[in-house]
């Protein structure tokens, strides 16, 4: 739990005591007091006042600034009535008054005026305090809220005090367990590595994708250890005041040396370590850039009795951050978390599966060999739809077809139901996905086709064809990136066989395709003519996809040529492979059709049977299925 803010000290209590007091006095002596002790005097307007004046009934006023008194004539002179009245601007008053011979003066000050006037000067200075303080006890204002802005703002996690996270809470990630297994070891007994002259590692960076369990990790670090843990987001450091990023990044290292042996966890790192020179220039007064240092002076002065404060720090852009953050000294190991592969899938699947109730038929090893290229996160809403599709439904467990439907939805989208396709468009929509299934199902490296649906699904898609892979696979040779485009162009080879024409609902087809083309050409060197030579400029995110393709260096014209006549040849060979298969197979691909639009969607052991009818000509068997 994050350690509680303390309480006002006594002083403070004293100071809001006296300055209720010294309040409440005011108020009584400007207000209260003369309005229980005063004479109470009537009041009359001012042209009675005047006319009183002009009759000669008035013998005494006295003239203040904001009230007229005025005594009338009787028989006893001291004993006339007193009357009061608001004045008004009147030069021509005191001529008046002479006139008539009456006896005027200007109103004596109240007899309680010095108090008044000692705690006017009292006071407004005692409010402004009272002000200061009241947005200073919230961090807005005032001497102590200034202070606190630059004090971190670091959650602090001790043992008892949260639930506990060990190594066992992690799954799909051994390397990096094996890895951070040592830190361990270092924060409970860094005796052992010190007396032999062993320097323990100051920080250890977490990289990989989003979602993949670097913040897990590191919480699971500080629950095995048993030693406060300081968690952090890189952003948090930054402020729109000079200065402030360095003084908390201060305040931080303070707090965990005083608390040594712990961990400082700083998530994004990237939003403070991102390199010096990234715009161009080196130097500067840049906020970022002071925090930076701080950061990188606090890493490096870290004494012998802080030795064991051991900075985590997680990132998924490692590319872009300072190379002096990363040298030895300061972030001495990298420790990649990259996503499970299918062993480490599964393995997931069961820590998360055990929050739910599942069905007899749920396997969960299935359901991770069709899950290739999820992270840990992932895994977790899969789960979590899952049981939410199975709630709605009424079922009392998760049963195996509320997971095949939570990948769908995680793959393809959900189901837009509304969209109603007429008939002419959901014939194309069936004929052009029963192509990429005729055509996949031939090809290597395209995975296992699972479903086909003419059911919409997601922003744009009007129907899908989900192709799942058998395993992880890390690479592939060129065959298979042909077979590949042959795939994404079956659809569109199936409309021009059918129709003799073509449709929009191609175009995210046509884009992937010649972008892999393009990649095989300029990256991966798949070119005869070209020869191994890589044309594309620098290097593409580690972790992250803008989804932006690369520019390509600068070259002559003949070879930007050569290079989209190289993709515009592997593109048409693999369009031309894929009319031939759908050609060679038409009756196959009406008989689908027609099943396909009468159920809208065919999937499990019925597709499978279908598709093993799909033959290869001698061309697609022999460039293709040599083995």
């Amino acid at each position: 739990m994050p350690i509680k803010d303390q309480p006002n000290p006594p002083r403070f209590r004293l100071f809001n005591n006296i300055f209720l007091i010294i309040g409440a006095l005011f108020l009584a002596a400007n207000f209260i007091l003369p309005l229980v002790t005063g004479p109470q005097i009537p009041g009359v307007p001012y042209s009675l006042f005047i006319h009183q004046v002009q009759e000669g009934e008035v013998s005494r006023v006295q003239v203040g600034q904001n009230q007229i008194r005025f005594q009338l004539k009787t028989g006893d002179e001291e004993a006339g009535q007193v009357f009061s009245t608001t004045p008004i601007f009147d030069l021509s008053l005191p001529n008046l008054l002479e006139e008539k011979g009456v006896e005027f003066a200007a109103a004596p000050p109240p007899k309680n005026g010095w108090i008044g006037n000692v705690l006017g000067w009292v006071i407004p200075p005692l409010i402004f305090v009272g002000i200061w303080q009241f947005f200073a006890r919230r961090g807005g204002g005032g001497a102590q809220g200034m202070l606190s802005i630059g004090k971190s703002k670091a959650k602090v996690y001790v043992e008892g005090e949260a639930a506990k996270i060990t190594f066992a809470d992690v799954a799909g990630v051994e390397e990096a367990k094996a890895e951070l297994v040592e830190i361990v070891d270092f924060l409970k007994t860094p005796g052992r590595y010190t007396q032999i002259g062993a320097r323990i590692p100051k920080g250890v960076l977490l990289v990989g994708p989003p979602g993949t369990g670097k913040t897990l990790l590191a919480k699971a670090v500080a629950g095995e250890a048993g030693v406060p843990f300081f968690s952090i987001s890189g952003s948090e450091f930054v402020e729109m005041f000079v200065g402030v990023g360095s003084s908390r990044v201060r305040d931080l290292f303070e707090q965990a040396k005083k608390q040594a042996p712990c961990i400082v966890f700083i998530d994004e790192l990237d939003a403070i370590g991102k390199s010096r020179s990234s715009n161009g220039f080196y130097g500067g007064n840049d906020e970022r850039e002071q925090t930076l240092n701080q950061l990188l002076s606090e890493m490096d002065g870290f004494s012998a009795e802080a030795a064991t404060v051991i900075v985590l720090a997680a990132t998924n852009r490692p590319e872009i951050l300072d190379p002096a953050l990363l040298r030895p000294g300061r972030f001495d190991r990298q420790v990649l978390v990259d996503r499970p592969a299918l062993s480490g899938r599964e393995a997931i699947l069961n820590i998360h599966a055990q929050k739910v109730k599942l069905g007899e038929d749920v396997d969960l090893r299935a359901i991770a060999t069709r899950t290739p290229g999820f992270a840990g996160a992932d895994l977790a809403n899969l789960v979590n739809e899952a049981a939410l599709l199975a709630a709605r439904n009424g079922r009392q467990a998760v049963a195996q077809t509320d997971f095949a439907e939570a990948i769908e939805r995680v793959v393809a989208g959900l189901e837009k139901k509304s969209r109603v396709l007429n008939d002419k468009e959901k014939k194309i929509v069936a004929y052009h996905e029963v192509g990429h299934a005729l055509v996949g199902s031939l090809m290597p490296g395209s995975g296992r086709v699972e479903k086909i649906s003419i059911v919409s699904r997601g922003m744009a898609a009007l129907g899908y064809t989900l192709q799942l892979p058998t395993e992880d696979r890390f690479l592939m040779d060129e065959a298979e990136l042909r077979g590949q485009i042959a795939t994404l162009l079956g659809g569109r080879s199936a409309e021009e066989i059918v129709f003799n024409s073509i449709t929009t609902g191609a175009s995210n087809d046509l884009q992937r395709a010649t972008d892999l083309a393009e990649q095989m050409v300029t990256t991966f060197g798949m070119s005869k003519v070209l020869g191994p030579l890589a044309y594309q400029q620098g290097a593409r995110p580690m972790f992250l996809n803008d989804g932006m393709p690369n520019a390509r260096r600068s070259m002559s014209e003949e070879t930007a040529q050569a290079i989209d006549r190289e993709v515009k040849e592997i593109v048409e060979t693999a369009h031309q492979q894929a009319l031939e298969t759908i050609r060679h197979n038409r009756d196959l691909l009406e008989t689908i059709t027609m099943q396909l639009l009468e159920t809208e969607a065919i999937e499990g052991e019925k597709l499978h049977q279908l598709l093993s009818q799909v033959q290869a000509s001698t061309v697609v068997r022999d460039i293709y299925l040599k083995d």
